[in-house]
């Protein structure tokens, strides 16, 4: 597995923008896979997960509602839809991918591998 994220920038508070996490060696087609993100000086938190059908998504509060996580295991891709953007979701994002692939976990520590990180920007 070697994940590679995209798709940040700057956007105006109440914008979107849509992250996108790939396995350039096509093989995390059962991983469960799972965006954190990091804010200076906080520490790394999590934001969503799914299983590796799609059939499982787990978000944290703070995102519900307004990020939805989906993946297209024909393209061995992982998408994060980000609505109604907030200056407070301003982080690096990173995608990472765990071997159990129910798509259940919200530890950052029980992720077996992650990509580079992609800087998002929510301007007030």
């Amino acid at each position: 597995v070697q994940l590679q994220a995209s798709g940040g920038g700057l956007v105006q508070a109440g914008g979107s923008l849509r992250l996108s996490c790939v396995d350039s060696r096509r093989t995390f087609s059962n991983n469960a896979v799972g965006w954190f993100r990091q804010a200076p000086g906080k520490e790394r938190e999590f934001v969503a997960t799914i299983s590796w059908n799609g059939g499982s998504t787990t978000y944290t509060d703070s995102v519900k509602g307004r990020f939805t996580i989906s993946r297209d295991r024909t393209k061995n891709v992982v998408y994060l839809q980000m609505n109604s953007l907030k200056p407070e979701d301003t982080a690096v994002y990173y995608c990472a991918a765990e071997d159990d692939g129910l798509g259940y976990d919200c530890e950052s520590g029980n992720y077996d591998y992650w990509g580079q990180g992609t800087q998002v920007t929510v301007s007030s």
